[in-house]
């Protein structure tokens, strides 16, 4: 296993970059996907109902079933992997964005409307400030998820250390596969707890201090 890993030192580095990267990118863009749905759906009861249906559902197919249906469309290569890890990434955020909306006291909005702000003012100083905690959390259940999707996504040629897992699974009991599939599943769980150690930080400094818990 030594050996394993630092003759391939820098392979593995720059693998786990990628795989960062991927999350990350992805975990951005699926917050700011996540929110806009929830500003939209959040005080139309039947809206915010098909969102968390849909959220729900969404949470139920395998993501190798997902990943698998992304070839025919999108083929292989990085486009199926940033499609399948946003998705999945939406799912809990969408979830926590909506109660957190919804969980913001109706006087609050309407003292903040009676002192003359419009509807998008109280939606950036007043409600979205009050849901952040709760979309945050929503964040990092999302990050740890879709790290491991993230690692499936090398079944289409994605980025990352998913490529050291199935690498090793292919040949498995040849020399060095079970190395192969050490370095990326134990990869995975230390970004995975990098980032997670990076996203508490990042709830420190943006929740207000009066609304922490």
């Amino acid at each position: 296993m030594w050996n394993f890993v630092t003759e391939r030192w820098q392979q593995i580095l720059f693998a786990s970059y990628q795989h960062l990267s991927l999350v990350v990118q992805c975990l951005i863009l699926a917050t700011v996907l996540a929110v806009i749905i929830a500003v939209l759906t959040a005080r139309t009861p039947w809206l915010a109902g098909l969102a968390n249906g849909v959220s729900a559902v969404g949470l139920t197919i395998p993501s190798f079933a997902m990943i698998g249906l992304m070839i025919g469309p999108l083929g292989f290569g990085p486009l199926p992997s940033v499609v399948v890890v946003t998705f999945f990434a939406v799912l809990p955020i969408l979830r926590n964005a909506l109660v957190g909306l919804n969980g913001v006291p109706a006087a609050t909005v309407e003292a903040a409307r009676g002192l003359g702000m419009s509807r998008l003012r109280t939606l950036a100083t007043v409600e979205l400030p009050m849901a952040w905690p709760v979309i945050m959390s929503g964040i990092r259940v999302s990050a740890q998820m879709v790290m491991g999707v993230a690692a499936v996504a090398a079944f289409v040629l994605g980025p990352g250390l998913g490529t050291f897992i199935f690498n090793g699974l292919s040949r498995l009991g040849g020399a060095n596969s079970l190395n192969s599939v050490v370095v990326g599943v134990v990869g995975v769980v230390i970004l995975a707890l990098i980032l997670d150690l990076a996203l508490v930080g990042l709830s420190r400094l943006t929740i207000r201090r009066g609304l922490r818990v």
